[in-house]
């Protein structure tokens, strides 16, 4: 089994959201990416990491690797300080894809106790562009207080990628 994990944006050129205490959403998925690997790894799975700038050759590395699945990570911000709380986007509903959303967002909610956003579509250009299942999971906000807090712990970011893991090998179970 073949699985790229993205972490999504890019130090030094995308940061991506930013939070109050200016803790960066590249510089946590990057350290989200490597841990989700690590736990895959233990288990045997085959684990490509990727965290470029440019989309194209996101899609392209995974397509290259012979990926069996595919998860972008990232973390959500908005303007509204009061938005929090874990959702995981699929292209289309009623496929693997959302099988697998449904399994990384319930390990999520069950052990890091967030928000529940829910299992959603997205038109994202890794989802749409990708030829085997694949989600984006948006952590938790780090433009949120609480939701931050939970980034910016090493413990909860551990935990944040142990849920992620768990929920590829649910899925692969069912």
């Amino acid at each position: 089994m073949k699985i790229t994990i993205n972490g999504g944006h890019y130090p030094g050129h995308d940061s991506g959201a930013v939070g109050r205490t200016g803790l960066q959403e590249a510089d946590i998925n990057l350290d989200i990416m490597a841990k989700v690997a690590n736990f895959l790894r233990a288990v045997s799975f085959d684990v490509l990491e990727v965290q470029v700038n440019a989309l194209r050759h996101i899609v392209d590395a995974s397509k290259e690797f012979g990926s069996d699945l595919f998860i972008s990570i990232h973390c959500n911000g908005s303007y509204d300080a009061e938005a929090q709380g874990t959702e995981t986007f699929c292209y289309t509903l009623g496929g693997e894809s959302e099988r697998l959303a449904a399994c990384i967002q319930k390990q999520i909610i069950d052990h890091l106790g967030t928000v529940d956003r829910g299992v959603k579509t997205g038109n994202f250009y890794v989802l749409r562009m990708s030829e085997c299942p694949a989600v984006l999971v948006e952590t938790a906000f780090v433009t949120n207080e609480s939701d931050e807090a939970l980034l910016a712990d090493e413990v909860k970011r551990d935990e944040f990628a142990a849920a992620i893991a768990r929920g590829v090998t649910d899925y692969l179970s069912a």
